[in-house]
């Protein structure tokens, strides 16, 4: 796979992750491409914390289906996690941020997916901080990792050959032991007491290979199985 077909396998291998009829958060980069495999008779809601319970697929997915516009053309007065524009989905409402951080912090929000620098074996999360380049900074992240009841961490296996896996996070922390399930495009791991637990892994990578990609121990059951072929089709 390219890059691209990396972050759509991504996307797509995490909104069959997501619980119907929940809540849920979408972060930064390829957390926002969730939206396009969100099946519509799931009964999930995306929450934008500016604001927005309803949000849809990106307006570039949205735009033939609805006003025929180029995406050049959108109303970009309605916006993702990433600043670009997005659908609504009818019945959407709109709200002002303390309203949003008080569904997050009461708990009213089931899941985030959120987008990370590192993650390391014990579920803790760096995502605001990139060395050496100026960020919006953290955002909602912080609240999102305490106040929700799952977070997913959508992410490349590595950056520049280096693991994002870590035995340890080395920079700036968002919020501990907050990681719930990470998906890559190697696989699918579940955050354990005992470790990171894989839960699928992608065919085109030998157990081995990702174990290398890998910096903690890796816990591999005996019948682990690889991903379902659905998630492939498309990309």
């Amino acid at each position: 796979m390219d890059k691209n077909q990396m972050m759509r396998f991504i996307a797509k291998r995490v909104a069959g992750e997501l619980t119907p009829g929940t809540l849920v958060n979408l972060g930064v980069g390829i957390p926002t491409l969730v939206a396009e495999y969100i099946a519509p008779d799931s009964d999930i809601l995306l929450e934008g914390e500016n604001g927005v319970i309803g949000l849809g697929k990106t307006a570039f997915d949205v735009i033939d289906a609805t006003s025929g516009k180029k995406p050049e053309e959108a109303d970009d007065q309605v916006i993702n996690a990433g600043a670009g524009a997005a659908g609504i989905d009818a019945g959407a409402s709109f709200f002002d941020s303390t309203t949003s951080f008080g569904l997050i912090r009461g708990g009213h929000v089931h899941t985030t997916v959120l987008g990370t620098m590192e993650v390391d074996e014990e579920g803790t999360l760096a995502n605001y901080l990139i060395p050496g380049k100026k960020v919006a900074g953290m955002g909602g992240a912080m609240d999102l990792c305490n106040g929700v009841k799952e977070v997913i961490v959508a992410t490349y296996h590595t950056m520049k050959g280096n693991p994002k896996i870590l035995k340890k996070c080395r920079l700036p922390i968002t919020a501990k032991r907050c990681v719930t399930k990470i998906v890559t495009e190697m696989g699918v791991f579940q955050v354990t007491p005992q470790g990171i637990k894989v839960i699928e892994y992608n065919p085109e990578f030998t157990l081995e290979e990702i174990q290398r990609a890998t910096e903690p121990e890796l816990i591999i059951p005996d019948d682990v199985k690889p991903t379902p072929h659905c998630y492939f089709e498309g990309l």
